[in-house]
This record gives C-alpha cells, sequence and structure tokens, in this order.
C-alpha cells in the first residue's frame, strides 16, 4: 500500500488484507491523522482541546491505541482543514470499522487495558520476534504449563478467575492454527527449559509440546544454551511485531508485572531488532534446539 499523503484519499488497501482488522484499522487511521495534524501545524494541545480532551489521548489515538468515537474524528478532520467530503467519509468509515470488538471482548473482565492492546497486536502482526528469559512464550504453552504460570503470577485468584485467564492463553493459540498465521521466531534462554514450571510432569509435557510446534512451517524455535555465557538480551523478555502494511511502524512489546511497554521509535526498535538478530546468531540452530530440547525432556 502506498502512503497516503495529507489531504489525499486514503488508499483501498486501508480496507483490506489478510490482517486488516479492528487494531490495524486504528492504526493506520491514527497514523493517517497525525499525518493531517502534522501537514495542518497543529499540536496537539490542541487538538486535544477541540475533541475535549487531553494531548495524551491525541497521542493514544494516533499511535492506535484506543477506539475512534466518529464525533472526535470529524471534529478533528475539520480542525485539520480536511473538507474533501469523500475523504472525510472514507475516513469515517474506517474509524467505524476500527471500533469492532476483537475475539478478547469477552474476557474483559480480567483482562488489564495494556494487554488488551497487546492481544490485538498479536491478532493483527505478521511476523512475530520473541526473546524468553524465563518461561515458555504464551502461544506454545500447553493448558498445564499456562495454568502453573498463571497460579504463579496470583496465587490469590479465585479458581473461576484461573480457569479464565487459562481459557484466554488457549484461545491466543489458535492464531498458529489459523488460515493466515504469522511467521513467529522466538529464542529462548535455556533456563526457560531447565526450569520445572508446574512440576517434572507438567515440564515434561511442555518441552514436548515445544518440540511439536517447532516443526510447524511458520514456526522457528532457538535457544541460548548457558554454555555461551552472557548475551545481549539479560536484562529480560521483549517481543517485536511487524505488520504488512509499510505504513505501520514495528512494534516493541516489554512485559511488566502490572502494566507494559509499547515502543515504536525507530532508534528503539532498531536496538531491539540488533539485540534479536544478535541472539539468533549466538543461539543454537532451529534443528540443534530440537535435539537440546528432546536431550532435556529425556532428563526430566
Amino acid at each position: 500500500m502506498d502512503t497516503v499523503e495529507p489531504g489525499a484519499e486514503p488508499a483501498d488497501g486501508l480496507f483490506g488484507g489478510p490482517r486488516a482488522d479492528a487494531t490495524v484499522l486504528r492504526m493506520l487511521l491514527g497514523s493517517q491523522l497525525r499525518r493531517f495534524r502534522e501537514a495542518a501545524g497543529i499540536m496537539t494541545d490542541r487538538a486535544g482541546y477541540e475533541i475535549r480532551a487531553s494531548r495524551s489521548k491525541i497521542s493514544r489515538m494516533e499511535n492506535g491505541r484506543v477506539s475512534f468515537k466518529e464525533r472526535d474524528v470529524a471534529d478533528l478532520l475539520t480542525l485539520y482543514g480536511v473538507t474533501d467530503e469523500q475523504t472525510r467519509a472514507r475516513m469515517l468509515e474506517l474509524g467505524r470499522q476500527a471500533s469492532t470488538p476483537g475475539w478478547w471482548a469477552r474476557y474483559s473482565d480480567i483482562l488489564p487495558d495494556w494487554f488488551e492492546v497487546y492481544l490485538g497486536l498479536e491478532t493483527a502482526a505478521s511476523v512475530i520476534r520473541t526473546f524468553e528469559l524465563q518461561f515458555v512464550h504464551g502461544l506454545f504453552q500447553t493448558e498445564d504449563y499456562a495454568r502453573a504460570v498463571t497460579v504463579l503470577g496470583d496465587k490469590a485468584a479465585p479458581a473461576t478467575e484461573i480457569d479464565r485467564r487459562v481459557s484466554l492463553r488457549m484461545r491466543r493459540q489458535e492464531l498458529l492454527a489459523g488460515p493466515d498465521p504469522p511467521r513467529l521466531w522466538s529464542v529462548m534462554d535455556e533456563a526457560v527449559l531447565r526450569r520445572p514450571v508446574g512440576g517434572r510432569t507438567v515440564m515434561r509435557g511442555q518441552l514436548h509440546r515445544l518440540a511439536e510446534v517447532a516443526a510447524l512451517p511458520q514456526v522457528t524455535l532457538q535457544v541460548v544454551p548457558f554454555g555461551h555465557g552472557g548475551h545481549a538480551a539479560a536484562g529480560g523478555s521483549f517481543t517485536i511485531l511487524r505488520f504488512e502494511e509499510p505504513d505501520l511502524p514495528d512494534v516493541v512489546y516489554i512485559e511488566q508485572l502490572t502494566s507494559a511497554l509499547y515502543l515504536e521509535a525507530r532508534a528503539d526498535v532498531d536496538h531491539y531488532l540488533e539485540v534479536m538478530n544478535r541472539l539468533s546468531a549466538e543461539a543454537l540452530t532451529p534443528a540443534g534446539t530440537v535435539r537440546f530440547i528432546k536431550e532435556i525432556s529425556s532428563q526430566t
């Protein structure tokens, strides 16, 4: 899809493509609104005032982190001097499509807002690259392993809530079996394989599952062994998401205990991409990783 210049009609690709779900549409609409604002020379403070919101709300809108009210989109287009009726109509329709709830809406009672954003990005991504320092990535976890991880995170949670959180994680994994799954490249520290989360039996099942997913054509698994010494990502786990739409920037996701960071600045993303490339070069090959997983499994 070509870049849409300020004042021009949005390209047809805004409404199509296998991954043009609500999250991508919000990001595209936000990106277009930013272009219009910058072309008009209007600061975020003034834009926020125009729609009875804060500067941070404008930032979240332009980054596609919130849904759009039709009235707000119309008011911003007017402020930015966008008068072409066809352009306005298409932008408003894009806003309506971007407000469609995702499948995870049914779990809204247990989902923090910051993780809802990630689920949308994960669903929309065409390439997902991750580094895991402590746990197996959520898209690869068995139900028993996921339950053990969930309980570790909140031992005081009632059983019904634990069940729903595990159900959510299992629902996420349908992404791998869909008609257009993302390319998933996961690098793990050896500690992920050695830590017996849930006990030896649960861990043995999890290792078996990792060997299975490694055989999927869209999945690449690698392990950084202890014997290789320290590595560039010793600070923690992270995920890099890339999208098919060329107008959308890569996003780095870093999960914390009660919140998450979403990095889109080019310098930040480039740094994490460099670290990811170094990790991939230092790790065992995919074939060597499968052999390593099976070796550890036989010892568990």
